[in-house]
């Protein structure tokens, strides 16, 4: 090794500490569920084999991931992709009955109101407020030409 090498030490928190038992503590989840997913690639294989097999700060990352997104209603195959890179979808969300919106509602004036449902329109708050102020603005632009 030369003078201007410097000698790394491996990255401690992805180092493999945990049996699966322990690992499957951590995430609150099954073995058997745990295995499953190894076994289908949805998460990576441990260092090691059967009983000695240790798992590492990843893949308890990568099962927290699954466990949010499967509560989320994720198909695997879909987390699969999520999981080696691919862009999490915008995905246009079915309305339906029991559903709870929360909407803007502006009052322009008698007769003219802006409502809107931020999220599905994809706007933050403050977005929401600027359109809200343009809004008034032309509006007075038109029913008061100078």
């Amino acid at each position: 090794m030369s003078m201007n090498e410097k000698k790394t030490a491996p990255d401690a928190s992805d180092a493999p500490g945990y049996i699966l038992n322990d690992l499957c503590v951590l995430a609150d989840l099954p073995v058997r569920t745990v295995r499953y997913y190894v076994q289908v690639g949805l998460m990576d294989r441990p260092q090691g084999e059967t009983r000695a097999a240790r798992y590492g700060a990843k893949h308890l990352e990568q099962l927290l991931l699954i466990k949010k997104w499967t509560a989320a209603g994720v198909s695997l195959e879909r987390i699969r992709e999520l999981l080696h890179g691919a862009p999490p979808p915008v995905e246009e969300r079915r309305r339906a009955r029991g559903d709870v919106e929360v909407r803007s509602h502006l009052l322009v004036a008698d007769g003219l109101e802006l409502v809107i449902e931020p999220g599905r329109a994809g706007l933050r708050p403050e977005q929401v407020r600027q359109l809200f102020r343009d809004v008034l603005a032309a509006y007075e632009g038109v029913a008061n030409p100078s």
